[in-house]
């Protein structure tokens, strides 16, 4: 008799996932990586963390760049968390240009009703949910193409028929090109509709976050008394400096490389006003408003804009001279050397006995109430601009100890630089 064959005996892959038992030690390791991510948060001072919530805050386009690894791709993800806002990710490097443009639909009569270009899903989820974070990672290994295809994103918030709404705000994510896998340089147009941000660890954030408690990303409090002065505020510093700087409304950077980050332009000087006026309402630090202009119009236009937003505050050398005992001076000494000398300018413009007298009792106020070498430079000018007839102060006899140590102390170091070369 022919043999029956034995019936085989299922194989374990045979079985669904879905009814085979999850293995114990699966289940234990799921609640250790349940610990490991059990986190909190803290209010901390963050100055690049504090000029990101702002940047969202007044809803411009954010880059941050920073080398691989670094905690940008972290930091978002906890942004989200904190404001509350759906975060959808997409990378950039691996889209066509189609998938930011639209993808084209033909439809029933192509010649009466065109070709619509249909928006990618996770565009009508987010218009859906009328707000979230977009987050386009991996910007600058996005060849030149999808680049392009990004203009109209980031700057107009379109894609194919969509516009997202207000309530999306958009951050982005690069690698520097040395340290980016098939990185590109970032275009200047697309490089001009972005607040640059360089995301860099810090050392006490990083040891306490990895023990569990990182810092709370809050979005800045606007005072609301305080939006029309912002806004003044903000555009007399912006509109002076141009003023006065016309060369620096538009000056595209030369080398290559430079043009894939800030630069001014007037569409980035519009998002730098901006700012000012979100960073003054929320009365943020000086620290974080140079990261902001810095990160728009570039470093050097940027720090010349800080010097003048500096300068616009400082008493009217005027008011100083009429009334020298009630005068208050700056504390830092860069703006309160900047007042000595404009008194003493206002005094060389329009000398007068009373003016120049004035003037000496102001510098012993200032020798009195901070450092006394700043009153060398202007108390030598001012002296200079006596009149035959006009009587020494007996002011001058306070300053004049203060003038002659800062001169041997000059003389000193001169000497000691000589005999450092001669040798």
């Amino acid at each position: 008799m022919p043999a029956h064959p034995t019936p085989a005996t299922p194989s374990p892959s045979t079985h669904s996932s879905s009814t085979a038992p999850e293995l114990p030690e699966l289940d234990v390791a799921r609640d250790l990586l349940a610990l490991l991510a059990d986190t909190t948060t803290e209010p901390r001072p963050d100055t690049q963390l504090e000029a990101l919530t702002l940047a969202v805050a007044a809803d411009l386009p954010v880059l941050l760049w920073g080398e691989p690894g670094i905690g940008k791709t972290a930091a978002l993800t906890q942004l989200a968390e904190a404001l509350e806002l759906p975060l959808t990710t997409v990378i950039a490097s691996v889209h066509e240009p189609s998938d930011f443009s639209g993808l084209p639909v033909v439809g029933d009569d192509p010649a009466g009703q065109g070709v619509p270009l249909a928006p990618p899903d996770w565009a009508v989820r987010l218009v859906r949910a009328g707000r979230g974070l977009l987050f386009l990672d991996e910007l600058s290994t996005a060849p030149p193409a999808v680049q392009a295809a990004l203009l109209r994103l980031v700057l107009e918030r379109r894609i194919g028929a969509l516009r997202l709404p207000p309530g999306v705000r958009i951050v982005a994510a690069a690698n520097p090109r040395s340290s980016a896998a098939d990185g590109w340089e970032l275009s200047p147009p697309l490089a001009n509709r972005f607040v640059h941000l360089q995301w860099v660890h810090d050392h006490e954030v990083v040891v306490r976050g990895l023990g569990g408690t990182w810092p709370r990303a809050t979005l800045p409090r606007l005072d609301p008394r305080r939006l029309p002065d912002a806004v003044d505020f903000a555009r007399r510093a912006v509109c002076g400096l141009l003023t006065a700087r016309p060369e620096l409304v538009h000056r595209l950077p030369s080398g290559e490389g430079r043009r894939g980050g800030p630069w001014p332009s007037p569409r980035s000087w519009e998002s730098t006003l901006r700012l000012v006026a979100f960073a003054t309402a929320a009365d943020v630090s000086r620290d974080v408003l140079s990261l902001l202009v810095r990160g728009t119009v570039g470093d050097g236009p940027g720090l010349e804009l800080l010097a003048s937003v500096d300068r616009m505050d400082l008493p009217d050398p005027e008011t100083l001279l009429a009334d020298p005992a009630a005068a208050d001076l700056p504390r830092r000494g860069d703006l309160r050397q900047a007042v000595l000398d404009g008194v003493v300018d206002a005094v060389r413009r329009r000398p007068g006995r009373d003016r120049w007298d004035a003037a000496w009792a102001l510098l012993v106020r200032a020798a009195e109430t901070g450092a006394p070498d700043l009153v060398v430079v202007p108390a030598t000018t001012l002296a200079s601009l006596r009149r035959e007839d006009w009587d020494v102060p007996p002011s001058i006899e306070r300053l004049t100890g203060v003038v002659a140590l800062s001169r041997r102390a000059d003389r000193a170091d001169r000497t000691a630089a000589g005999a450092g070369a001669r040798r």
